[in-house]
């Protein structure tokens, strides 16, 4: 009678923990979901937010911009006669960046000549995907969102965390 008693409790035992376990990840998913959402409705506000921020921008300057799919706008205002930007050059830049609120923190004047080979990162996506617009010659105007620019970190350096980049600037040279 013992013996069977004693079988009884290892087969029980052994089943309790998987229920336990069972339970346990029902519950870690549960809490899980309970927390994605609200995180996730954050992000969607935090976005319409900057988005309406960059509306009122335009709208306050009365730039005629166009917005490409990933959220970058931008307006060429001078158009060059030179070679056409592509994958593989080396992009050569003039460039003032300012933050949205107008605080200047990058200038090519103070800071020198941006270069970077296009396609291969490097620089914010925003400006990678700007740049494959231009011309030699071109000015321009981009209006980078946070998430085209430097995200949730920052530059570590000018940049702020999840800052809108105003860039004015002018492709000079392809090599």
């Amino acid at each position: 009678m013992k013996i069977v008693h004693l079988l009884l409790l290892l087969i029980l035992s052994g089943f309790l923990p998987g229920c336990n376990s069972q339970h346990h990840r029902e519950s870690r998913g549960t809490d899980q979901k309970s927390l994605e959402e609200p995180l996730i409705q954050a992000n969607k506000q935090a976005i319409r937010a900057e988005e309406q921020q960059i509306e009122d921008f335009i709208n306050r300057y009365n730039w005629k911009m166009t917005e490409t799919g990933s959220g970058l706008r931008y307006a060429i205002y001078h158009h060059g006669k030179g070679e056409k930007a592509e994958p593989g050059k080396i992009a050569v830049l003039k460039y003032n960046v300012k933050l949205i609120n107008g605080d200047e923190i990058y200038n090519s004047a103070r800071d020198g000549l941006k270069s970077f080979l296009i396609g291969k990162g490097g620089v914010e996506s925003g400006l990678e995907e700007g740049i494959l617009l231009l011309r030699v010659g071109d000015r321009a105007k981009f209006i980078i969102p946070s998430h085209l620019g430097f995200g949730l970190l920052g530059d570590q350096g000018q940049v702020p965390p999840k800052s809108t980049l105003i860039y004015d600037l002018e492709l000079v040279a392809l090599n």
